[in-house]
């Protein structure tokens, strides 16, 4: 069998998209299908997917943010607008990673790796100079009667427990920066937190605009 591949959303994609989206948080409610199309009119360079012969498998969508502005405190439907991108600024130099899913059937098998190597060459061919994203927290749930949300994600980071979102994020090269209480209510296996992380662009030259071509090759 061939090995996935990423390739920019297309309007086409957003029905199997939600449905794909459904499959893999069945707790949380899927985006509407306006909500897709809203985001692919305001930054379609920003919007990815995986694909197999078999169809679609993953989703990782973004948005461009003055980091300064969200940098205390934010939820998910604050700094996307409730999904409809509305906060894109391309005055930003961060590249924000609103949403990111695999197939539960694939998971482990490398896709996550392209998605997130799909958003470092949008960081790189744009020279922005991070990108930053609020990773959920699945394991929580299980020892949120022991400890503090911060204390569980330090211990991920320290290697004292596992947490299958975090530990592939920080495979991934990014960095632990903290806890952001609230950012989705209605997460219960995280207790409604995420993990604050962040990637720097080790290309990123601040004596360059930031650019947005209109065809990016992933």
């Amino acid at each position: 069998m061939k090995r996935p591949w990423v390739r920019h959303t297309r309007a086409e994609d957003i029905a199997n998209l939600i449905a794909l989206q459904a499959r893999v948080y069945p707790s949380i409610p899927p985006w509407n299908p306006r909500r897709l199309q809203e985001q692919l009119e305001v930054f379609p360079q920003g919007q990815i997917v995986a694909e197999n012969e078999d169809g679609l498998v993953g989703c990782a969508s973004s948005l461009i943010v003055l980091w300064d502005d969200w940098a205390e405190a934010h939820s998910w439907k604050e700094i996307t607008g409730a999904g409809t991108f509305d906060n894109h600024n391309l005055e930003g130099r961060t590249l924000y990673g609103a949403e990111i899913f695999v197939d539960p059937n694939l998971q482990g098998q490398g896709v996550g790796h392209l998605l997130y190597e799909g958003r470092r060459t949008l960081c790189r061919v744009m020279n922005l100079k991070r990108i930053i994203a609020c990773g959920r927290l699945p394991g929580y749930d299980a020892y949120a009667s022991q400890m503090s949300a911060e204390l569980y994600a330090q211990k991920v980071v320290w290697g004292d427990l596992t947490d299958p979102v975090l530990n592939f994020q920080l495979k991934e090269g990014f960095s632990y920066c903290g806890v952001m209480e609230g950012y989705i209510p209605e997460d219960h296996d995280s207790r409604g937190n995420a993990s604050l992380i962040v990637w720097l662009n080790p290309e990123y030259d601040p004596a360059r605009p930031t650019t947005i071509p209109e065809n990016i090759v992933l």
